[in-house]
């Protein structure tokens, strides 16, 4: 895979070794490309995950770096309106060129109707909706100016597939990015920039306990529940030249799950 050694991956939201982002990294590393990461780790910190913690990105970024490619990290919270502009700014000072970005980053926090309010709502439109969708154009007019083919890979939750009460913000503004994507791979189709969206359906990447594990696992008609690696070979796929006719789609790769409310 030399001929894709230069050509730069965009991967938000990787702030722990058990996440979707880790194995995204891990996947296109493996297929060759450079990746340029960023995180949050205060973040999944405060959430609770077991695997968060604060010196994950050093780490991690040393571990992308004996697969033997090149690989570069910030921190960065796409509730500021002004971290799209910054985090290109920072990724082209890598050799090569910006071909691939993996929106992974999201906020969630479960309120139902009773629950929710102006401020958490607009924390959720704040970096699932605003910071998704400038950092897309931001990335797009990027490839524009410099005549290159591109992706963008979404992630979403299946808001399409079912009702998911006790989940108001996210799903709304999860909901908004299925929309968004649609759209924007029309708009730039004609400039060989696909556009895609990814739902990994539920996936053990930390946040399941016993319990809910035994809730889920007989609902996937495959006989276990998703991970990590499920949903970051898709997005190897997505972002090779192989996935160049696919573009406008939200890709339900779930195991064929239904009815995942828990």
């Amino acid at each position: 895979m030399n001929n894709q050694r230069n050509r730069i991956a965009i991967v938000t939201g990787v702030s722990r070794p058990n996440g979707i982002g880790a194995s995204i990294c891990r996947e296109l590393a493996r297929k060759g490309h450079d990746i340029f990461f960023t995180h949050l780790s205060k973040y999944d910190v405060s959430t609770g995950y077991k695997d968060a913690t604060e010196t994950f990105p050093v780490i991690f970024k040393k571990e992308l770096q004996e697969m033997g490619v090149i690989a570069e990290e910030m921190e960065l919270d796409l509730n500021d309106p002004h971290a799209p502009e910054y985090l290109i700014a920072q990724a082209k000072k890598m050799t090569g060129e910006l071909a691939i970005l993996v929106n992974n980053a999201t906020h969630c926090v479960e309120v139902d109707h009773d629950e929710l309010s102006a401020e958490i709502l607009d924390q959720h439109c704040a970096v699932n909706v605003r910071g998704t969708c400038m950092l897309s154009v931001t990335f797009a007019k990027q490839l524009k100016k410099e005549q290159v083919v591109g992706r963008i890979i979404n992630f979403v939750s299946g808001q399409d597939k079912s009702p998911q009460p006790g989940n108001l913000a996210y799903i709304t503004t999860k909901g908004a990015i299925s929309a968004f994507t649609t759209s924007l791979a029309t708009e730039l189709a004609p400039y060989n920039i696909t556009v895609n969206a990814i739902d990994p359906g539920p996936t053990d990447s930390g946040w399941m306990d016993d319990e809910i594990q035994t809730f889920l696992k007989p609902k996937f008609p495959t006989g276990r529940i998703g991970t990590p690696d499920d949903a970051a070979r898709l997005v190897g796929f997505l972002g090779s030249h192989e996935a160049r006719w696919i573009t406008g789609q939200i890709i339900h790769s779930d195991g064929g799950v239904r009815d995942e409310r828990v």
